[in-house]
């Protein structure tokens, strides 16, 4: 089954400085009671002003990854760090039994996902991680592996069953095929990919379940972030963000 979750259809929230439309991946799926798509439970594409500070806080139970696509932020937080995020340099926070952090935005705007994951199980060991990924993206449709379980190979480690990657095809560029075997959730953070009589522009997404991902070209330099999930897999809803 397939599914287009528009970009009118999220929710909003923030104002000023900090603003963001939080999606719902299974949102409307009649065994996902809580809207999350398995262990994944939302995603929040945020956009933060130069000078917006999001003061030091606590996550709990969370695996919260930050994929930054313009601009940089400064990460602080309770472990010692203090990073400049941005997109040559990509941050995951497994919060476990608790990490506080702090972001700043000291320059220009940023645009970013705040992906956030559920965990296996509550009350696991804290980890902040970072990953750079070779630059430039490549544009030729090949999805780039970036987050996932212990084991698989990736950048950034998830404890849970869900594999993070991402494609920035130029215009007229096929996208791969992604890894079959699981659902799929492609959100579409910039551009325009069409085909198939499908047609999904900036902030709109696709739920696959049981089906791959159709054929698509981008119709402009786009963006798109996908998610690989096991929707059975055991989840703790103990978290800050993930929690019910």
């Amino acid at each position: 089954m397939r599914q287009v979750v528009r970009a009118h259809e999220r929710q909003t929230a923030g104002t000023g400085l900090f603003r963001l439309r939080i999606v719902r991946p299974g949102r409307g799926l009649a065994e996902a009671g809580d809207d999350a798509f398995g262990p994944l439970a939302r995603i929040d594409h945020a956009a933060l002003g130069a000078g917006a500070l999001v003061r030091m806080h606590e996550h709990r139970d969370d695996e919260i990854l930050s994929y930054v696509w313009r601009g940089s932020l400064v990460h602080a937080d309770s472990a010692g760090h203090r990073v400049t995020v941005s997109a040559r340099r990509l941050m995951l926070m497994n919060a476990g039994c608790g990490v506080r952090h702090e972001e700043s935005v000291p320059d220009d705007p940023v645009e970013m996902l705040q992906i956030v994951i559920r965990p296996r199980e509550a009350g696991l060991a804290p980890r902040v991680q970072f990953h750079e990924p070779p630059a430039p993206a490549p544009r030729d449709g090949t999805w780039r592996l970036l987050a996932g379980p212990e084991g698989r190979g990736a950048p950034l480690v998830v404890r849970q069953e869900v594999s993070v990657l991402d494609a920035h095809p130029a215009p007229g560029t096929a996208l791969a095929a992604l890894p079959a075997g699981h659902d799929v959730f492609v959100y579409v953070l910039d551009g325009v990919v069409a085909g198939e009589g499908l047609y999904l522009a900036k902030g709109d997404g696709i739920r696959l379940t049981g089906e791959p991902l159709p054929p698509l070209h981008a119709e402009v330099p786009s963006v798109l972030v996908a998610f690989l999930v096991d929707r059975e897999a055991a989840a703790t809803r103990a978290g800050t963000l993930s929690g019910p």
